[in-house]
């Protein structure tokens, strides 16, 4: 058994397999002690749970999350890395590494053949920051059979994703987070739990997954379009802002606003998931 935390081990065994880091990738490797268990922990509530892992590095948290789910699939992208995995986590037989592009993985497909057997399937990863808003986006919107995300996301981007709707905080992938899932913040990670060091510290958190929206929409592509032209231009009214947006005549903007009791001067990026709602559900009903 290797101990991953070791940051002398696990630079050993990197050179042993010519590895370097990849900056295009965004790669630094958890090596915390704490930090994986805790992430497994809240990862994996039942040894008949399976996991979908995104980039598994050196297999810090793979091993943990091996140690408490009854299959784990890593998604890695980077090759290079499919040897190491081989050598660290050669004791876990619970363990498959699928050597593809996240964004690209058909998971509907992958959860169907690799986790018929499990009762949950949960998706745990330390994201690089540089894909950290398609990745989850993804997740959410391919409306997977899966219970929760547990993700390590940049400190601001955990701040930003887990902020009420209509904060200042908020943006357009939080209301998206909202609207399919319960978003918290769990725990803060410093940037020195990383090998390399990154600049910024991080934070862990979790998208527990709804069985159905909390709020119901006429249309909901025109509901994440409504919201994605209001905060294009947050600085501007939502009159202005979905009339552009959307091509829409101003006139049918103020009169959606007017039926949804909302001031023709207000600002979208102030409106909570109800009134975003009910909003759009009123565009549609006078377009």
């Amino acid at each position: 058994m290797y101990n991953l935390s070791d940051i002398g081990m696990v630079r050993s065994i990197l050179e042993k397999h010519g590895f370097t880091f990849s900056k295009a990738l965004g790669q630094n490797f958890l090596i915390n002690p704490a930090v994986c268990p805790e992430m497994a922990e809240e990862a994996v509530t039942s040894e008949n749970d399976g996991v979908i892992e995104i980039g598994a590095g050196v297999g810090v948290l793979t091993a943990e999350l091996c140690k408490r789910a009854k299959k784990v699939v890593s998604i890695e992208l980077d090759k290079r890395l499919l040897p190491v995995l081989d050598e660290t986590l050669a004791e876990f037989d619970n363990f498959e590494v699928v050597n593809e592009d996240i964004l690209k993985v058909d998971l509907h497909e992958l959860i169907k053949e690799k986790f018929s057997d499990c009762e949950n399937v949960s998706v745990c990863a330390n994201l690089p920051y540089y894909i950290t808003s398609p990745v989850i986006m993804k997740l959410l919107e391919d409306k997977l059979p899966i219970k929760q995300i547990i993700v390590m996301v940049q400190r601001e981007a955990a701040d930003r994703l887990t902020a009420p709707v209509g904060s200042r905080e908020s943006g357009a992938i939080t209301v998206a987070v909202n609207y399919y899932a319960e978003a918290e913040k769990l725990f803060n990670v410093s940037k020195g739990s990383f090998v390399p060091s990154p600049k910024i510290d991080s934070a862990v958190i979790r998208l527990a997954i709804y069985d159905k929206p909390p709020i119901e929409t006429k249309d909901e592509e025109l509901f994440f379009r409504t919201v994605k032209a209001m905060f294009m231009q947050r600085r501007k009214t939502a009159l202005n802002s979905v009339s552009a947006g959307l091509g829409i005549p101003k006139d049918t903007v103020a009169k959606a606003l007017e039926m949804t009791g909302l001031d023709a001067s207000v600002r979208g990026e102030k409106l909570t998931l109800s009134q975003l709602c009910e909003f759009t559900n009123n565009l549609k009903e006078v377009m």
